[in-house]
This record gives C-alpha cells, structure tokens and sequence, in this order.
C-alpha cells in the first residue's frame, strides 16, 4: 500500500530469487514512497512487569560492574592480593557507590579479607571460587576474540561515516562485553581491523577498515533469511507483558507501522524525512539492533541517549521505548532507568547469546552467597553478644514469664 508500481515490478521480479532479495539494496528504495506520519499522541501509561525487573543479571548489572573493577585490579597484581590503600581512593573512578574498603566487605564470597604483614592495614585477594571463574573468563576474551570484534564493528557501523569517539567506545564498553583494557592495547587488540582517526570536533575517534564487498546484514535481516521471509514483509517480533493493553489508535497505527519495509540500521538514511513513520522504523530497527548487540540485552537509557549525535538518532528517541512497549521494557530498578529488549528472554533462539553472560551469571551467584555469609555472620554475631549471654546465664532466675524469682 506504500509503494508504486515501479517499485512493485521489481518486487515481483526479486520474489523469483528470494536469497537475492534480501541482499541487495533497492535502485528506488520503497521508504522513499511512504515519507509520512500517521502516529496518534495518546498517552499510554507505564506498566509495571515483574518478570524483567527480576532478571538477577541485569538487576545487579550495576554493582557487578564495580566488582569486576576490583576484582581486575586484584587479579592483575603480581602477588594477586592488594592493600586498601591501592584503591581506596579509585572508588569513583570504578563506580563504587561508597567506601571502597566497606564494598569489598559486602561481598566475602569474592574477596578476601586478612591483615598484611606491615602496620596491620587490611588486604584483600580473590577468594579460590573468585579466581576460578576470572581464569574462565579469560579464556572466553581469547576464545571468543572474533566475536568481539565483530560486536564492536557492528557498533561502530551503525554510526555515521563509520566512525565514534574513543571515549563513546569506553562508555560502552561493559554492555559490549569488552575487557576494561582492551582500548589500551590497540595494536594486540584492534589491529587489523580498526583505525585510529581525528574526528571534526578535535576528538580522537575509532573507524572500520571498510570492505565495501562485505554486506553487513542486522539480526533482522539473519532470522529472515532463516525463516524464508520476504524483506518487504519484515515485521519486528511483539511480546506483550500480561496485562497491557495498547489504545485502540495506537494498536491501528503499530499494524500500519508495521507494514512499512524495513530499514538496516547499518544503511544510509540521511535522505529519510525524521518525522515520518518510516524514520521511526529506521530508530526502532537499530535501537533493537543495538541491544542484540549487549552482553544483557539491556542498558540504562542515558546511556543510550549519548549516541543522538553519533548515530544520527532524533532528539526524543527516548519515545521510541514509551512507544513500543512490546518490543522493550523499562525497568525503574535500582533508581535509574534501563532498557530491556524482550525478544532474547521471549524467544531465545532468535538472538545469539553472548559469550560474556554465562561468566557474569557465576558471579551473580557469588554475589548471592555473600549475602547469605553475611547474614550467617549477623546471625552467629546475635548470638555471642554480652548482653545475650547474660540473658541466657540469668534465665535460670526468672519464671516461665521472665520475671525475677526472689530469692530465699
């Protein structure tokens, strides 16, 4: 319904050769016959769904972050055990919410505490569980080199020119599943691949080594082909939460969004008009995209909101997420917004896991078990208080209702 009869031939003809189809870019692409804007503005107010602010992974992200900070500092000492004074002053820097030496204590079951041999200053090392699962993730950074690389050049590939800042890159570094060095190692790390380049605004910025024989097809594009899907027909997958029911305005404008061809996120849409339906397609594509992309599937929303410049995105993309409440979740937890794309933990055989997730899940478990060594310890500490033992010693001079037996 949104294209010509040119266009309409040569969809025909491309039926014929369906693989072919969906490789090749159109002469006369179809977004250019359907630049227009049929959404209707109606609120739509924010349901609450307790199966993704449940997910262990992505509710301890934060802190889980700052424990993988440490632990990299303790691991990378040459006698694997540090003194607070090596990084009590680097909590900012590692996103510790406090003192550093009171975070490592909330967490026994990954660091160890004992008295160093001068001053009596507390240390702290990795505790044998903690530095079996650290030896197994680095094993995945090797193993899985290929498969990091190709994250991160699909990231960049979705910015204009191909090209994003150094500290951009850095920022996003943890939902891309790289290692915290790894920008410092450039020639052992990017060689080959990347380049290092000055950007218009004087920043330092990270390029691909284009290949213009290498189609770079989205998540979108693969489970197409896999399902025998036309390209022309491509709808994104909807999965809505129990309970949430759209307006029927909005409910007409999703089909009609939905009928609208596909746009990769990895074209060239300079030429889409940003306030039509199509333009919007285009954001939503590569927002989903983006978030295949992430060790979680997830990421706090301002986060995402600092590549608007970067990936040619529109000054309220953040509507994108209120707008299509079946193909992303916003979780209110831990006093920040994140985004939580529902099709990896709906239908789990159609994004690839990352290799990173199955590592940070075991310390998720860690961290569980300390909150477990902890309580054990309020408990035993409870009961080895004076003032519960001379309850217990006086409890033989008292009644069955702990008065006061006088004596004779």
């Amino acid at each position: 319904m949104f294209l010509n009869k040119p266009a309409s031939k040569f969809l025909q003809k491309s039926r014929q050769k369906p693989l072919l189809s969906l490789l090749c870019h159109f002469d006369n692409p179809p977004f250019i016959y359907s630049q227009k804007s049929g959404y209707v503005d109606v609120y739509m107010k924010w349901k609450k769904d307790s199966y993704y602010d449940s997910i262990e992974h992505i509710l301890n992200s934060i802190e889980l972050k700052s424990i993988i900070s440490l632990k990299n500092c303790i691991a990378q000492d040459p006698n694997g055990c540090v003194p607070i004074s090596a990084v009590s002053k680097r909590g900012l820097e590692m996103g510790v919410p406090m003192k550093v030496a009171s975070f490592l204590r909330l967490y026994p079951s990954i660091f160890e505490e004992f008295t160093g041999p001068k001053y009596n200053h507390p240390w702290f090392r990795l505790t044998p569980k903690a530095v079996d699962i650290d030896a197994e993730e680095n094993r995945v950074y090797e193993n899985c080199r290929e498969d990091l690389m190709c994250r991160l050049k699909k990231f960049i590939t979705m910015s204009k020119g191909h090209v994003l800042p150094l500290k951009i890159i850095q920022g996003m570094q943890w939902y891309l599943g790289l290692p915290d060095d790894f920008l410092q190692q450039f020639d052992v790390n990017l060689g080959g691949f990347f380049k290092l380049v000055k950007m218009e605004d004087g920043l330092e910025g990270l390029a691909v080594e284009s290949d213009e024989d290498v189609v770079v097809m989205s998540v979108m594009q693969k489970n197409a082909i896999k399902r025998g899907v036309p390209m022309e027909a491509l709808e994104f997958p909807l999965f809505p939460s129990k309970g949430l029911r759209l307006r029927r305005k909005i409910e007409d404008w999703l089909k009609e969004f939905q009928k609208l061809p596909y746009v990769s996120p990895y074209e060239d849409s300079s030429h889409l008009d940003p306030n039509s339906d199509i333009a919007e397609k285009r954001v939503v594509g590569l927002l989903h995209e983006l978030l295949c992309l992430f060790v979680e599937h997830s990421a706090e929303r301002k986060k995402l909101l600092c590549l608007k410049k970067y990936m040619g995105l529109p000054q309220k993309v953040h509507k994108a997420f209120e707008r299509h409440p079946h193909m992303f979740y916003l979780s209110l937890k831990n006093k920040t917004c994140t985004a939580i794309l529902k099709e990896p933990y709906c239908d789990k055989s159609s994004i690839e896991r990352h290799p990173l997730l199955r590592i940070r899940r075991k310390y998720v478990n860690l961290m569980k078990e300390s909150e477990v060594i902890l309580k054990n310890r309020r408990f035993d500490n409870r009961l080895v208080h004076p003032k519960n033992l001379a309850l217990d010693l006086d409890l033989d001079s008292a009644d069955e209702y702990g008065r006061e037996i006088p004596k004779c």
